[in-house]
C-alpha cells in the first residue's frame, strides 16, 4: 500500500511553510495600482494557481499573481491583459504571532512576463506576505508592514 502524504512531500523536497491568507479579491474586483507605471485602477480578470468548486469565483489574496486589465490610466496600457501581484488587502491578515494586519485599500502592482516590475516605485506600504514571495517587490518597497 502507498504511504499517502509522505511520498508527495518527499517528491517536493523541502518546502517552507507559508501561512494561508484569506482570499478576498474575486474576479471582477477593482484594485488601486500602487506603482508609477501609468495605470490608476486595475480589474482582476484571472487568479493563477486557483482551483475550486463549480460556480465559485476565483479569488486572490496578498502575494497572489493574477491577470488584470487597466480600467483607468494611460492609453497605451488599457484594453490589454497584464500580470499583477496583490500587495495590500482591506480584509485582516492573521499572522502566526497572533497579530492581524489590515490596510486602507486593496492594491496591486503590474509586473512583466519575466517577473520585473513595470514601474520603478511602489506607493504606500507592502505586506510582508507579498515580499516573501516576490523579492523584486521587496527591493522597490519603501515600507514593508
Amino acid at each position: 500500500m502507498s504511504q499517502g502524504k509522505s511520498r508527495g512531500k518527499a517528491s517536493k523536497g523541502v518546502v517552507e511553510f507559508r501561512p494561508r491568507v484569506t482570499r478576498v479579491l474575486p474576479v471582477g474586483a477593482r484594485v488601486v495600482c500602487a506603482d508609477n507605471s501609468g495605470a490608476k485602477i486595475l480589474e482582476i480578470v484571472n487568479v493563477h494557481k486557483y482551483k475550486t468548486r463549480l460556480s465559485r469565483l476565483p479569488s486572490g489574496a496578498v502575494g497572489d499573481f493574477c491577470n488584470v486589465v487597466v480600467k483607468k490610466g494611460a492609453a497605451e496600457l488599457r484594453k490589454q491583459i497584464h500580470g499583477a501581484v496583490i500587495i495590500r488587502q482591506k480584509y485582516p491578515i492573521r499572522r502566526l504571532n497572533g497579530v492581524r494586519v489590515s490596510f486602507e485599500d486593496n492594491a496591486a502592482v503590474i509586473i512583466t512576463a519575466d517577473g520585473e516590475l513595470k514601474g520603478t516605485d511602489i506607493k504606500g506600504p507592502v505586506a510582508i506576505e507579498a515580499t516573501e514571495k516576490w523579492p523584486r517587490i521587496a527591493n522597490l518597497a519603501s515600507m514593508v508592514v
